[in-house]
């Protein structure tokens, strides 16, 4: 290992390290200026910038928006909903599971904030600790966009792995990723049935209800024409006393959604189940002869045009202001990913062109020796960037010089991203903690003390075990 190996290393992890200071797009701008120090300073030819995966996240994220302002995620955000009101007492289990499904099909966890008040409300309301069911719902959301088609980790790891000599499909990827993360899930549930107090013998909480902070937990009640009464005990022209009749009214029955937010959700998932087939059956997709071989459309472009497709659908069906798509949610975290990985992904695949040899004679002995560490690793990327696109970009490679199986890799690599809820500064973090009333879901105060902390570990161990697992026996 020579001092320009070493001195082109921490230019590589400096600009990791003030990107993250500056979080958001400033990390793929310092992934630009790093590519710029390696280039001009040292003298390395340019590695091929992500131009493939950031297609793909250009066209899911406008489809995903379009269906946005057309109203398709309340309307899933509704039926989401009513699944998990329907089982009240496992709702530790079936609102994760709820959310990893909706979070697959969308390929964002922006779907959680609106879930959010549900969950809390659902499992006060049946005497169940709120953070139980909000931790796990917020951490699975790290890996479930590892067993998405459309997420932008996905884009990332596909445009890396479907191309000679790996020749791993999103097929197989999704084979891999998406019962890992379902044992993660199930696991993480029942550890987190047994963290905390229960809510009866929970000091803090029960002080808060004798003091009138709180309502004790009990169903929401609510008339015709009235407005439901909220568990924190107050309601907005409550009107006086309730009369004797009422009866307890579920927490969607405040969510609205439209025809038109309906079909244009259908529309998006219609494209998410024509990709999977896609990528399933490649005998559907078209083949061309070049220079004497068959050549079969590669899934990035498929998926670019599925999506394309899609938006074109959208506007017919949900009939969305096209002004206002920009300004969605989705548009703007899925602009703030493509620019993050575009830069990092062009700095850590110019460092890796120019030093694969040395890569793999040394780290490469490491991972053959402890495989976990490639895990290890993509967990700790994962915390400092807060962003799995950019983990995936940054460590993938790596892990597919050394010579990690492609199979093995992709469970590692799906456990690995639960990284991102590691220190507690994530949105959906912050808001769980905010919307949990009855303040069982902490942020904590020393980084680890944090109420996602054990659930996140417990996750990440599990889905990495069973991804591992899965890859090495059935690839």
């Amino acid at each position: 290992m020579d001092v320009v190996f070493i001195l082109e290393a921490l230019v590589v992890l400096g600009a990791i390290v003030m990107g993250t200071r500056v979080s958001g797009i400033g990390v793929g701008l310092w992934g630009g200026v790093g590519t710029a120090i390696l280039v001009f300073v040292f003298g390395e030819a340019p590695g091929d910038p992500p131009a493939t995966a950031v297609a793909i996240i250009l066209a899911v994220v406008t489809a995903a928006a379009m269906m946005q302002a057309a109203g398709g995620i309340d309307w899933m955000v509704m039926v989401a909903a009513r699944i998990i009101e329907r089982h009240p007492k496992q709702i530790t289990l079936i609102a994760p599971l709820t959310a990893f499904a909706f979070t697959i099909g969308a390929g964002t966890s922006n779907i959680l904030y609106p879930l959010m008040p549900v969950i809390y409300d659902v499992s006060y309301r049946n005497g169940i600790r709120p953070s139980r069911p909000m931790s796990v719902a917020v951490v699975q959301s790290g890996v479930a966009l590892a067993a998405s088609p459309v997420s932008a980790a996905m884009a990332a790891m596909l445009t890396l792995t479907e191309v000679s000599p790996y020749n791993f499909s999103l097929a197989e990827i999704l084979a891999v990723t998406i019962p890992a993360c379902l044992i993660g899930i199930v696991v993480t549930s029942l550890v987190a049935n047994r963290l905390g107090a229960d809510l009866d013998k929970d000091p803090e909480v029960q002080r808060k209800i004798q003091e009138g902070l709180l309502a004790p937990p009990q169903p929401a009640l609510a008339t015709a024409g009235r407005p439901r009464v909220s568990v924190s005990g107050s309601a907005g022209d409550s009107g006086g006393d309730l009369p004797d009749d009422t009866t307890p009214v579920p927490v969607s029955a405040g969510l609205t959604a439209t025809k038109r937010g309906r079909n244009s959700a259908l529309a998006f998932l219609t494209g998410v189940v024509l990709i999977v087939i896609l990528g399933l059956f490649s005998e559907l997709r078209p083949t061309w002869e070049v220079d004497g071989e068959s050549v079969t459309l590669d899934m990035t472009s498929t998926i670019v045009m599925v999506m394309f497709a899609v938006g074109v659908a959208i506007l017919f069906l949900g009939r969305p202001d096209v002004k206002e798509v920009p300004s969605m949610s989705v548009f703007k975290a899925g602009m703030v990913a493509a620019i993050a990985l575009f830069g990092i992904a062009w700095m850590t695949a110019t460092f890796i062109n120019a030093h694969e040899a040395a890569i793999v004679d040394t780290v490469g002995g490491w991972v053959n020796d402890y495989r976990f560490l490639f895990a290890v690793a993509v967990f700790i990327v994962a915390a400092l960037t807060t962003s799995q696109s950019v983990a995936t970009r940054t460590m993938v490679p790596i892990g597919l010089a050394v010579g990690l199986p492609p199979a093995v890799l992709t469970g590692m690599w799906a456990g690995g991203l639960a990284g991102v809820y590691a220190l507690p500064t994530g949105g959906p973090q912050i808001a769980g903690a905010n919307f949990d009333l009855s303040g069982t879901t902490k942020l904590g105060t020393k980084l680890v003390d944090h109420t996602y902390f054990v659930p996140n570990l417990v996750l990440s161990i599990t889905t990495v075990a069973a991804g591992g697992l899965i890859g090495a026996i059935f690839f």
